[in-house]
């Protein structure tokens, strides 16, 4: 179970770490045409949010990896779980169903991170 929520793991990393790197170098501008929602948020915003996808990406790894302060994977688990609830929310508004249903997948994911790192197979 350790190996699978180290998979579990490096793939919301990839994926959100990518997301947060789009979104906080891009000008919004750019975004648009990919990234719909966008047009509903400040350029500020939409930085504010690829920022903290991509520290959760980091909060994912690092402390796991390091050994250093581990308690900080299972609550990068958790506040990416929380940024996908406000995801899909936003997709809800927008009558986005496709989006809202690839939001599910990663709050699942991050659920089960969570739940493993914070319970039985803590590091």
């Amino acid at each position: 179970m350790n190996l699978f929520l180290w998979i579990l793991q490096a793939i919301l990393a990839a994926m959100f770490a990518t997301a947060g790197v789009l979104k906080s170098t891009q000008p919004k501008d750019k975004l648009e045409p990919k990234l719909p929602w966008t047009a509903d948020f400040s350029a500020g915003t939409v930085r504010l949010i690829g920022g903290v996808e991509l520290a959760g990406a980091l909060g994912l790894i690092l402390p796991a990896a390091t050994g250093v302060a581990p308690i900080l994977t299972p609550l990068a688990a958790t506040g990416l779980a929380i940024v996908m609830v406000l995801a899909a929310a936003t997709h809800a508004r927008r009558k986005e169903p496709p989006a809202i249903a690839f939001n599910a997948v990663l709050l699942v994911v991050a659920v089960v991170v969570a739940w493993g790192r914070f319970g039985p197979y803590a590091l």
